[in-house]
Order: structure tokens, then C-alpha cells, then sequence
């Protein structure tokens, strides 16, 4: 308790100290002087490499360009301009001492469109950092100690283009930034010689073409694997520029193995690396009566989009108005294909065109001769033939099985009624005998293969053709002595003995 009553007030007082000295500092900061400190052009004014602890003070409201490059700054705080800077839209700190930035220091440059903290010791982008840009178009942060990034640091930011993050400590790649929702008008992100050792390949391969054409990520220490491969290969082969410009920067280093010796990317192929497969363009699939959408992954946005299909018709950008026809261009460029017919199958051509830029894309579309849901009336007949099948197997089982039993009301068969059924017999037929009815009910319905005796046949090895011969029973047969002799059936008799049918005794 002692020691808490003595170090909080000192605590506070250290504290009180260091805010006494930056108001001081800031309150003793030079005025701007164009003739000594600064050089004043009219609305730019250049203060570089003049030692300058803080930024000068008495900046003129019209300024829209302020260079303070190469100075000894430290801190960049909100009270660095005490009026609103509506026309300033270069802001040039680079090569400095700035450690930490404000999240409020730019709510007095609301129109600011370039800013330089490259050349810094930076070690953080905290939250919400740089929101209240919500207009900057470019922003260079290369070449700090930037190691964490918070995901809120470039929230609001719905106009930045342009962000450079090369030559820092970063270890994660920042998706969030890429996802589209963020920063919607983001065309550059150069994370190059950072500390990343692994990327969201699956992520980045869903990129569109002019954004991925800009990643730069050269320089990292990734580990190689086929799918890192793979993904770069797939931008080579589009002559993506950030695989295209540094091709021989793009280097991983092998796993399980100690991080000296790195290895170029496009090498994985190769049997004494990793031998990956070398990735192929596929073509999109889909079925009949389906709406699909064929994207031209141009390396530009906001330019002409042409189609041409396999039949060679020529489909252009409208100017949003509806059209009856099943195909047609979307503004954003893509290729609408509706009610698909197997007609529509085959490569479609789309040439991108613009001043600085012409670019030819080909998509091979495969229709399958099918619908991908099943109709409901084609459900129902096969639930109706599904229900039949179930209650045919029904009847069938209750008829082999369910079968009423021989009378049991008899005395006289009581007795011998398990022994009546043959070690020959078989309940997988009922084929019936030639006995009576009073026969066929005493006796139970079991197949018997009978073995033919051996003076059933003639000379010429065919049956005897008087049918009326009698037989003296089955051998080791386990009815009664009593039971009466039956007698042979026609030889053409579907229950011949002598036939495959076997006959029920």
C-alpha cells in the first residue's frame, strides 16, 4: 500500500512531464519561414532534409502539397495543424523518426489523396489508424518495423488504390484487405520482403486478374509446396505482372529443411524438387436450363468488353436496358448466358480494349445434356415403380412363407407330420403333383430331386415310353410303408422326373 501511494504520484507526474514537453515543443515550433526553413512555390511548400524536430507551424490554408522528408520527426499527433487543411492532398513524411501516428492526426486533411510514411519506425498499425482518410488514393508504408496490423487499420478506406507494405516484419498475409468489402477500389498490394511463410493459396487464386496482376510477394520466406506452385504458375501463364516482372524473386525454401538455401518456385516441377504437376486452364460445366455467367478476368478495370460465340455473333456492353435475347453483356463486362441449350456449348472470345491495353480471353463452356434438379413428376413415377417393387416383394414373402399349414386336426397324421419332411426337400417350389386333392393336403409343399432308377431306360438310352410304370418309392424314404405307390408322369410332363423341374411330393 506504502509503495503504491509513492510510485502512482510519481508515475504521474512523469506522465504530466512528457505531455508538458511535447505542448511546449509544439508551442516553441518554429513558424514557417519560406525564406531560411522552407521553400514556398505557391501552394507546395518543401521543408525537406532541414533537421526539424516538428512540423512547422503558421501552414497557410491553401496548401495542397507539404514535404517534410528527410527531418528528425517522432510523433505524429492531432495538434500538428490546430485549423482544417481542406485543400491538402500530398502529405511526404518519409525518412523521418516517426514511431507512432495518431488515429486523429489526419481529421484536419479530409481530402488528403498520397501519403508517405516509407523510410520510418513504425512497429504497428493500430486500429482504426488511417479511417479518417476516407479519400486517399495512395499509401506508402514501405521500408518501416511493421509487424502486427490490426484489421480496423484501414477501415473507411473506400478510395485508397494503391498500398505499399514491402520491407517490414509482416508474418500474416492481411485477406481481409484483398476480400473486395474493405477496400473495394484496391489495385495494388505490394507485400514484398516480408516474413511470410505461407499464403491463403485457395484465397488468392479466386482473385480477379487486376488485382492478382499487382500482388507482389516476392521476397518472403514461403515454404515451397505444389499448391504455391500451382498458384504462380496459373499467374505466369496469364503474364501476370507481379509473376512476369520477378520471376527470378520468387523463391521458397524447401521443407523439413533448414531455411540457407532457397529455391526458385517455377522449378517444383522438376523430379529432384517436388515434381508437381503443371496446372491446366479448365473449362466451366453446367447443365440445361440453367442461367450462367462467363467472367473476362481482364488485367484492367472500367474498360470495353467484347464477346464473340462459338457461332461467331458479336455481343456488346448496353447501357443496362433489358434485352430478350438469352445472351447478353452485364455492364461490369461479364457474358450472361440464360436457359442454356446444348447449342450453347464452345469457346467463347472476349477482347478487352482501351487505350493502354488490349487483351484477348478464351472460355470453353460444357453443357451436360441434363438438368441438374430432378422434375417432380419424374419423382413421382419413381417413388409410384419404388412403392410397387416394395409391395410385389411384400406379397411374394407372404407367399412363400405366410402359407397355411397342412390340417393338424387329423390323428392319424399328428404323429407324422416332421417326419413327412424329405433331407431331399426344398421350399423353393410348389409345383404340384399329379395326386389328389385329399394327397396334396395331407402332404406338405417340398421339391424332391428323385434319383431315376436304372431300368428306366431302353435300348437306345431313351425312356420307356409306357409312363405307367411303378415306382417303388424314394430310397431311405421316412414315410410310411402304407403310403401309396405313385406312378411315373408323362415323359413330356413339365413334373418329369427326369427334367430340371424338380416335383412336389
Amino acid at each position: 500500500m506504502w509503495l503504491s501511494c509513492v510510485f502512482w504520484p510519481q508515475l504521474f507526474w512523469a506522465f504530466s512531464l512528457c505531455y508538458l514537453v511535447e505542448i511546449i515543443t509544439w508551442l516553441e515550433a518554429s513558424p514557417l519561414n519560406c525564406q531560411e526553413t522552407c521553400v514556398c512555390a505557391s501552394d507546395v511548400i518543401t521543408c525537406s532534409k532541414k533537421a526539424l524536430p516538428v512540423i512547422p507551424s503558421g501552414l497557410p490554408k491553401y496548401i495542397t502539397m507539404l514535404d517534410l522528408t528527410h527531418n528528425n520527426l517522432s510523433r505524429l499527433r492531432a495538434e500538428w495543424t490546430p485549423f482544417p487543411l481542406k485543400r491538402l492532398h500530398t502529405l511526404l513524411l518519409s525518412h523521418n523518426h516517426i514511431t507512432f501516428v495518431s488515429s486523429e492526426a489526419f481529421h484536419m486533411t479530409p481530402n488528403l489523396r498520397h501519403l508517405d510514411l516509407s523510410c520510418n519506425k513504425l512497429r504497428a498499425l493500430d486500429e482504426n489508424a488511417f479511417s479518417a482518410l476516407e479519400n486517399l488514393e495512395v499509401l506508402i508504408l514501405f521500408k518501416n518495423a511493421i509487424a502486427e496490423i490490426d484489421r480496423s487499420a484501414f477501415d473507411e478506406m473506400l478510395h485508397l488504390q494503391k498500398l505499399y507494405l514491402s520491407y517490414n516484419l509482416v508474418t500474416r498475409f492481411p485477406t481481409e484487405l484483398v476480400n473486395g468489402e474493405k477496400l473495394p477500389e484496391l489495385s495494388l498490394l505490394d507485400l514484398s520482403f516480408n516474413k511470410m511463410k505461407s499464403l491463403p493459396v485457395p484465397q488468392l487464386r479466386g482473385l480477379p486478374a487486376w488485382l492478382s496482376n499487382r500482388l507482389y510477394l516476392h521476397g518472403n520466406q514461403l515454404t515451397c509446396n505444389c499448391e504455391l506452385y500451382g498458384l504462380y504458375w496459373h499467374w505466369h501463364v496469364r503474364q501476370l505482372a507481379s509473376t512476369v516482372d520477378f520471376r527470378e524473386q520468387l523463391r521458397c525454401y524447401p521443407p523439413s529443411q533448414q531455411r540457407t538455401v532457397s529455391i526458385n518456385v517455377f522449378s517444383l516441377n522438376e523430379s529432384e524438387f517436388m515434381n508437381c504437376t503443371i496446372v491446366r486452364e479448365s473449362g466451366i460445366e453446367t447443365y440445361l436450363g440453367e442461367t450462367i455467367i462467363l467472367n473476362c478476368d481482364t488485367k484492367q478495370r472500367d474498360i470495353d468488353h467484347v464477346w464473340m460465340t462459338p457461332k461467331n455473333e458479336i455481343h456488346r456492353q448496353f447501357d443496362g436496358e433489358e434485352t430478350n435475347s438469352s445472351i447478353h453483356v452485364l455492364n461490369n463486362g461479364s457474358l450472361q448466358i440464360r436457359h442454356i441449350l446444348l447449342d450453347h456449348q464452345g469457346t467463347y472470345t472476349c477482347y478487352a480494349q482501351s487505350e493502354a491495353l488490349n487483351e484477348t480471353l478464351y472460355v470453353t463452356l460444357s453443357v451436360f445434356n441434363l438438368t441438374r434438379h430432378v422434375h417432380p413428376d419424374t419423382l413421382n413415377t419413381a417413388y409410384t415403380t419404388l412403392v410397387g417393387c416394395v409391395a410385389s416383394v411384400i406379397l411374394v414373402l407372404i407367399y412363400l412363407y405366410l402359407t397355411p399349414c397342412r390340417c393338424w386336426c387329423r390323428t392319424s397324421d399328428r404323429s407324422q407330420g416332421e417326419d413327412r419332411d424329405s433331407i431331399h426337400s426344398s421350399v423353393l417350389s410348389a409345383t404340384p403333383n399329379h395326386e389328389t386333392t385329399s394327397d396334396k393336403a395331407a402332404l406338405s409343399r417340398h421339391v424332391a430331386f428323385l434319383e431315376p432308377p436304372g431300368d428306366l431306360r431302353g435300348q437306345n438310352g431313351k425312356l420307356k415310353p409306357n409312363g405307367s410304370q411303378d415306382v417303388s418309392g424314394i430310397k431311405n424314404n421316412l414315410l410310411q410303408a402304407a403310403s401309396p405307390q405313385r406312378k411315373l408322369s408323362d415323359p413330356g410332363s413339365i413334373s418329369s422326373v427326369f427334367s430340371d423341374t424338380p416335383i412336389v411330393v
